[in-house]
């Protein structure tokens, strides 16, 4: 990881970590926890559609990406993420980043409230306080990127989410990545098929690690699903979950991107 976007977030998101814990403290945001409910099934939710022979969908919703800039100008978060539940997702991902993809920690709290499926916080963690802020603000799992963190760090933030009943999905891009959060034993990876340094796309990264991930892992492929031929690919080869977003952000009516895409 070098001389990548990814390495300004995460620059960017220490020093912002550092500033909202000034604000919230750590402790503030576990007694929130304890006094939540508990989240709901993420992983499981994925489990049972794939079980039922159906692709299980994690339909994200987002403005804007470092790469294209805004995707979206009309962005109703809510209506968004009703328009999914109504067309069948299973999971829904939510960006929580304000600086490069004007996303909001509000905008999941509020989709939380409205829909009843699980929400993943899709967000760069690089702090256990992150973590912590994650099951406050009320989702169901949160996002741990490799690339992102060494194995110490990965590891005790993969622990501390479990511990407060997140499900945790763990993003690789490689071999490398990849062997790193198989040796966590996680009950799903999810396959970035971008490249982080040229931004392109290609299903062929999904296929080239899909064999070394145990059976018992759930595999979610997350990038470059655009078309019919794409979803067929993927099932093909026994992958049957799917992270999507800019193809439905895209469209007019995200549900019916959705509808149109897996049915």
């Amino acid at each position: 990881m070098s001389g990548t976007i990814l390495d300004e977030i995460v620059e960017h998101k220490h020093r912002e970590v550092a500033a909202r814990s000034k604000s919230k403290s750590a402790s503030v945001l576990k007694e929130q926890i304890a006094e939540s409910l508990p989240p709901r099934e993420f992983t499981q939710a994925l489990q049972a559609t794939v079980a039922s022979g159906n692709p299980a969908v994690i339909a994200e919703v987002k403005k804007a990406s470092p790469s294209k800039g805004v995707i979206r100008e009309h962005y109703d978060p809510v209506a968004i993420a009703k328009s999914y539940e109504r067309a069948g997702a299973t999971c829904l991902s939510v960006l929580t980043d304000e600086r490069y993809f004007q996303g909001s920690d509000d905008h999941l709290r509020a989709i939380r409230e409205a829909v009843s499926l699980p929400v993943l916080r899709k967000e760069f963690i690089v702090d256990e306080y992150q973590v912590y802020e994650t099951r406050a603000m009320g989702a169901d799992c949160v996002l741990l990127i490799v690339s992102a963190l060494d194995i110490m760090q990965l590891t005790v933030f993969h622990q501390l989410a479990r511990s407060l009943e997140l499900d945790v999905l763990l993003e690789v891009h490689n071999a490398t990545e990849l062997a790193a959060a198989v040796s966590l034993h996680p009950a799903m990876i999810g396959i970035n098929n971008r490249n982080l340094k040229t931004f392109e796309t290609s299903l062929d990264n999904t296929f080239s690690l899909i064999e070394n991930i145990p059976d018992d892992v759930l595999v979610v492929t997350e990038s470059g699903i655009r078309e019919r031929a794409d979803v067929a690919a993927m099932r093909a080869r026994n992958v049957n979950a799917f992270l999507v977003g800019e193809a439905f952000m895209k469209a007019e009516n995200p549900g019916a991107a959705l509808t149109r895409l897996f049915s």
